[in-house]
């Protein structure tokens, strides 16, 4: 006797694809937003200088946006001040993604925009009000 069983599928839709096993190059560089002391390079792309005053998680996290699809890639990531302290919000590249706001040790605090919705998931439902702009620290070079 021969038994059958049957495993309902689940289909996911997305705005983009990931890959793995990538390397970045010289063209994925990071565009910085440019004070009077950054280094530009040969290629025109300004890069993070070593003395920089922006946490080294939130360095490391600029440096991994390379390493995704162009049409993934966050497009900018703006120093904020809310609640006293330091934050960062990180602007996707499409709607349907979450806009993330991180802590200077890249913890994650929530998204006060963005997805379906377009109202974030609702952990900072105060950010548009509270948070004070401060200066955009990087944005995408695509």
């Amino acid at each position: 006797m021969i038994k059958l069983f049957f495993i309902p599928a689940l289909i996911f839709l997305s705005c983009g694809s990931t890959k793995t096993n990538q390397s970045a190059t010289k063209a994925d560089s990071i565009n910085i937003i440019q004070p009077p002391d950054f280094y530009k390079g040969d290629s025109g792309i300004v890069s993070v200088p070593a003395d920089a005053k922006m946490p080294t998680c939130i360095k490391n996290k600029i440096d991994s946006f390379k390493l995704k699809e162009p049409h993934e890639r966050p497009q900018r990531v703006v120093e904020y001040m809310y609640k006293g302290k330091k934050v960062y919000y990180v602007v996707m590249p499409c709607c349907d993604f979450f806009n993330e706001v991180y802590d200077e040790n890249c913890r994650y605090l929530g998204a006060p925009d963005g997805g379906f919705t377009g109202k974030g998931d609702g952990k900072l439902p105060d950010f548009t009000e509270e948070a004070k702009p401060g200066k955009e620290i990087w944005k995408s070079a695509k």
